[in-house]
């Protein structure tokens, strides 16, 4: 079975829809979305109904730390609620329900699928460096786990040895998933990538092959930083978008 691997959309239609357009030069057989369908981004309402669509036709989907149904506590940082709640008044009652009830963890087989790590799924810790990836094989017996929420792509492998070994990829290019390993695979962002690309990212897991390979997406970035200075958000996501960090 072929996977594609989507986490991190953030409302950003154009990226989104720049993905499932390379897709369809693939040969799929699942679709996974790993949480944060909105948040930053101009188009919330599109992603979350492109979303449900596919999850009617079979795709599944997790929730994120930003796919939130009601407004942001007043814990949070003043551009934090700010994104949140204009996102929120955004959707309608359909939309709102169909954000509440995503899982936030999904298992597969010997995968788990997890917004940000099995270490405490809800509280959205991310999988940053060797680490936090040691605190997700401790919390997870899963051979392979697959993450989002960081926005830059990154594999780690846990060996025989119990080592944490950080690798290095090439987009494009297949990695061999070594059996005698387990590995965390952070997916990256179609919406609002954070490598330095300021291309659209997304990931395909081939089980047959039992390899990964990363993918990144040319998109139109400046018709997504008009549409986010547009609708008054901070100027600081539309710069991200442009450059890619």
């Amino acid at each position: 079975m072929r996977l594609a691997l989507l986490s991190d959309i953030h409302a950003n239609k154009e990226a989104f829809e720049a993905v499932l357009t390379d897709l369809e030069q693939h040969d799929i057989d699942q679709l996974v979305f790993l949480g944060d369908v909105v948040g930053y981004g101009p188009d919330p309402e599109w992603c979350v109904d492109t979303l449900e669509l596919l999850v009617k036709e079979g795709a599944l989907a997790l929730r994120g730390n930003h796919d939130r149904s009601t407004p942001a506590p007043d814990s949070l940082n003043p551009a934090a609620r700010k994104i949140i709640d204009w996102t929120v008044n955004r959707l309608n009652a359909r939309q709102r329900l169909f954000l509440a009830d995503l899982p936030y963890q999904l298992v597969l087989g010997d995968l788990l699928c997890v917004h940000a790590s099995p270490d405490q799924p809800q509280q959205w810790c991310p999988v940053s460096d060797a680490a936090a990836a040691a605190a997700s094989f401790a919390a997870s017996a899963a051979r392979v786990i697959l993450c989002g929420h960081v926005h830059r792509p990154a594999l780690y492998s846990l060996d025989l040895a119990s080592k944490i070994n950080t690798h290095g990829f090439t987009p494009r290019t297949a990695i061999p998933l070594l059996a005698s390993r387990r590995w965390l695979a952070v997916i990256g962002s179609v919406g609002q990538p954070r490598d330095g690309s300021g291309c659209a990212g997304y990931a395909i897991l081939d089980q047959a092959q039992n390899s990964l390979s990363y993918r990144q997406v040319a998109y139109d970035s400046l018709t997504t930083a008009d549409k986010v200075r547009a609708a008054q958000l901070p100027e600081a996501f539309a710069r991200r978008l442009i450059l890619g960090v």
